[in-house]
């Protein structure tokens, strides 16, 4: 493995570490302003990743995944899930889907402020522009790399956020438990039906593990062949 692969894996795991944390905050922070203090209360309300960590979900999957094989489709990791009581809230229904959408919206914002900090970078520095359009083009030129070490730490970080963001917020919509999509879709469901759903458990991971990755691709693909045209047109 290359020293720049090497660093490549190194930025992936500390971007996942805070936009899980970005994500798990949203989720505290929202539930305070709309009533209920559990989350905050138990310090929930930081971007500090020490208070969001699950040894398991944050630390050794995406680590193993990292360094110990080759991964086809998306980084996977989780938090600890961040504790909501529904009864806080004047209007149960509303509180929970707000509650529930900040934490993937946290991580759509979270992207879309990844573009524009890339789109400032290559504005202002033509090293940055050319080393922009190779992560855009999938054809980052190892010499540039090794000439810029100044200004490629901020330009990958900046990009990985970006696509590492865009995923995490597609897959935790994704409509299986645990995960935030979830939550809508049990508010839409009839009470007879929403028993079954909750006990999916295995079956939802099989879901998970088997059609997730196709599933999240589908939509985030899209999306950053739009970003990237927009990124190669700087």
């Amino acid at each position: 493995m290359s020293q720049q692969q090497i660093l490549f894996k190194v930025f992936e795991f500390v971007i996942l570490l805070f936009s899980l944390s970005l994500h798990e905050a949203a989720h505290a922070w929202t539930a305070s302003r709309l009533g209920d203090q559990t989350a905050r209360m138990l310090g929930r309300v930081t971007l500090n990743p020490i208070k969001h960590i699950d040894p398991v979900g944050t630390v050794l999957l995406p680590l193993a995944m990292l360094f110990l094989g080759s991964y086809g489709g998306f980084l996977v990791g989780w938090a600890r899930p961040t504790p909501v009581n529904t009864r806080n809230f004047k209007d149960v229904v509303r509180g929970d889907v707000l509650t529930t959408l900040a934490g993937p919206g946290s991580n759509v914002l979270a992207a879309i402020g990844s573009v524009v900090l890339l789109i400032v970078l290559a504005k202002v520095s033509p090293v940055a522009t050319v080393l922009i359009h190779g992560l855009a083009a999938g054809a980052l030129d190892p010499d540039l790399v090794a000439q810029a070490p100044a200004i490629f730490p901020a330009v990958m970080i900046l990009y990985l956020g970006l696509t590492l963001n865009l995923f995490l917020a597609a897959f935790n919509l994704l409509p299986l438990p645990p995960l935030d999509g979830s939550h809508i879709v049990r508010h839409l469901l009839p009470y007879n039906l929403l028993r079954y759903y909750d006990q999916l458990g295995m079956v939802s991971l099989l879901l998970m593990f088997i059609f997730g990755g196709r599933v999240v691709n589908f939509f985030v693909a899209p999306a950053m062949m739009v970003v990237d045209h927009v990124l190669l047109s700087l």
